[in-house]
């Protein structure tokens, strides 16, 4: 099952993918997209609902998360690029939930933001609370995946101190969705191909098979240092190909067009402007 938002920023209502493509409206049915709102859909006859129209905004998949969390430096090749030794336990940082953001919203960038970078990543949600858990039973506990921007601005995340959450966190650097996917429709999430191209140049393209630490490792180590919370968001790192790995060095610049996509959770299309 595949759900979404639509409707003007802070007014959406919630929409499912009908099983031939079309989107319909299902807001009769459920207030909000949370962990449950599959169960709550279940079997629903999706030929009788309202369709959605076509040029109707999408909102963030999730209107706002107990906990947004990031895991850094989790594909080999980002950590090489970035010049920093594979990690030897998953390295987790927090992002604003404030930040999150329609998927095609406009990215508005701040003159200060002179070094805003892009992280294609796959999100995956939880399902319930989560504590000790193993590797083994970890998916079980997963309500099911989104695609993430994980933009960066790296002035404030690497070069003035304190934490990395204080370059990740301005208004509209977490934009999830258009989707969120049920678990039974990512039986695999070690075999996805995401990517993500600026102005029509493709900069990252890999798959989850990458990852040093795999979704199930990360949800069982995290949760043996926390309980994680059922609809916490947990954004699984980005491979290479970032701006800070290229070389020279290339940051996001007023009018750029960004794209990004992972296999059977969405695409992404948004355009920057500096203030």
């Amino acid at each position: 099952m595949k759900l979404f938002r639509h409707g003007e920023a802070g007014f959406e209502k919630v929409g499912i993918v009908a099983s031939e493509g079309s989107f319909r409206d299902v807001s009769s049915l459920v207030e909000d997209i949370t962990p449950a709102s599959f169960a709550a859909l279940k079997g629903v006859k999706t030929h009788a609902l309202p369709f959605v129209s076509a040029d109707t905004r999408i909102g963030a998949c999730l209107a706002d998360v107990p906990n947004f969390y990031c895991i850094g430096l989790n594909y080999r090749a980002h950590a090489v690029e970035s010049g920093m030794a594979i990690p030897k336990a998953p390295i987790i940082f927090n992002k604003a939930t404030s930040c999150l953001a329609g998927p095609n919203d406009a990215l508005m960038l701040p003159s200060a933001a002179r070094k805003a970078d892009w992280e294609v990543e796959l999100g995956v949600v939880m399902a319930r609370d989560t504590y000790r858990v193993g590797i083994d039973e970890a998916l079980d506990y997963v309500a099911g995946y989104c695609l993430v921007n994980d933009l960066s601005e790296r002035i404030s995340q690497l070069e003035t101190g304190g934490q990395w959450v204080r370059g990740k966190s301005l208004p509209g650097f977490g934009p999830i969705g258009p989707y969120f996917v049920s678990a039974d429709e990512v039986p695999d999430p070690q075999s996805l191909r995401l990517w993500l191209s600026l102005n029509g140049e493709m900069m990252q393209d890999s798959t989850t098979s990458d990852m040093i630490f795999s979704v199930a490792e990360i949800i069982s180590d995290m949760s043996n240092h926390m309980r994680l919370r059922a609809g916490d968001l947990i954004s699984t790192g980005t491979p290479s190909g970032v701006g800070m790995g290229q070389k020279p060095q290339r940051w996001l610049r007023d009018g750029d067009i960004l794209e990004l996509g992972i296999d059977g959770l969405g695409s992404q299309k948004m355009e920057v402007s500096c203030g």
